[in-house]
């Protein structure tokens, strides 16, 4: 029977090999939307632009630091004494010489009414003294009384004299020790938590003291840099350049304020390779708190009017930097160019492109040289 069935299978085989001859030869079907067939055969690659624009880029070197205040101060009670009154609010911007707090002065102003009850009868004591010297002396002038007695007198004036000025000094003191019961502000700033109460008896040797006072305004922010970085900064710093820095938060996206250079420290940390730098900020806002993590950026150069480009549309290999660069007839061509800084997301191209120059910032995988490209907004710009 398998004689039989041979003639079947060789018609059936040619059958199939004239069909596919016939689709070979069938045109092609025209693209999606009428448009025509790109050159090669291969379909155009859809890709997102940008176009190089004019601008500035900035230098900017970038280090960890920490927010110091300029003046962190313990405020302690210069006398003894019972704690009469707190005049101030847990976390109260103060300024200098406000109020915060007193102690009983009644054992001071006591002793200030002694020291200048002291001082009165001191000073009779030498008026009486300095009348009896003149007198003295008279009678010397006469020959009536004896030069020794003259000479005793004028010692006791001194004497008396001594003692007056030692009353003076006790009646600064007693007064002194009264305005020291009032405890006032030596910095303005935030006060901290509250660390005594009214009926406590403070002293002047307590090592806690009686309240903390941190100055925000203006503060201060210590970062470190990579000695290599030394040299530009110290030398546009002693030129006597003006250098911004930027502090930002501890994931580096969100900017807390901006200040200046102020100087730098006077060696390099030979275990890690750095130098220490501070820059203040007004911080008027308060967004930078004392003790708080951000990273610091140092402007150290600008580049003004430069042709800038979106990093992404950037590519590099072993032996160039380049660029796609969009022609008129939506085919893209590789563009060598010369690179300057970057600054975020933008890069400076110092050669090879224009303003305006249209290039290629995603779907570089797929392009080569003469590639035809879609560019889905200008397509739907035309269209609408």
């Amino acid at each position: 029977m398998s004689w039989l069935l041979a003639p079947a299978v060789l018609a059936a085989l040619v059958l199939g090999m004239a069909r596919l001859h016939a689709s070979d030869k069938a045109p092609d079907a025209a693209p999606t939307g009428g448009g025509k067939k790109p050159a090669g055969g291969a379909p155009p690659v859809t890709v997102v632009t940008a176009a190089a624009t004019r601008g500035d880029i900035r230098t900017y070197l970038t280090g960890l630091g920490a927010v110091t205040p300029l003046a962190t101060v313990v405020v302690h009670s210069r006398v003894d004494g019972q704690l009469m009154k707190v005049l101030y609010v847990e976390g109260q911007l103060v300024h200098q010489g406000d109020l915060l707090a007193e102690i009983d002065a009644r054992p001071y102003r006591a002793q200030l009414l002694q020291a200048q009850g002291q001082l009165a009868r001191d000073e009779a004591l030498l008026a009486e003294a300095r009348v009896d010297l003149e007198r003295y002396q008279r009678l010397l002038r006469q020959d009536s009384i004896a030069k020794q007695t003259v000479d005793q007198q004028a010692a006791l004036v001194k004497q008396y004299e001594g003692t007056v000025e030692l009353d003076r000094g006790q009646i600064d003191a007693a007064a002194v020790n009264v305005e020291y019961t009032r405890i006032t502000a030596p910095v303005t700033g935030r006060v901290g938590l509250r660390l005594l109460d009214p009926g406590n008896i403070v002293h002047a040797a307590d090592s806690n003291g009686m309240l903390v006072i941190t100055q925000l305004q203006p503060i201060t922010v210590v970062f470190t840099l990579a000695e290599d970085n030394l040299q530009p900064v110290y030398q546009k710093l002693s030129a006597g350049e003006k250098l911004v820095v930027d502090a930002f938060d501890r994931a580096g996206q969100k900017k807390l304020a901006t200040g200046t250079l102020l100087t730098l420290d006077n060696q390099i940390d030979p275990t890690t390779g750095t130098v220490k730098l501070k820059a203040v900020f007004p911080n008027e806002d308060n967004q930078l708190f004392p003790n708080q993590f951000v990273n610091a950026r140092l402007q150290i150069d600008v580049e003004h009017d430069v042709t800038v480009v979106p990093d992404a549309a950037v590519q590099r290999s072993a032996q160039r930097t380049f660029v796609y660069l969009v022609k008129p007839d939506h085919t893209v061509t590789v563009r060598p160019v010369e690179l300057g800084a970057t600054e975020g997301d933008r890069t400076a191209v110092r050669s090879g492109l224009a303003p305006g120059d249209l290039v290629v910032v995603s779907g570089v995988d797929r392009l080569q040289e003469g590639s035809r490209v879609e560019i889905p907004a200008a397509r739907a710009d035309a269209k609408g």
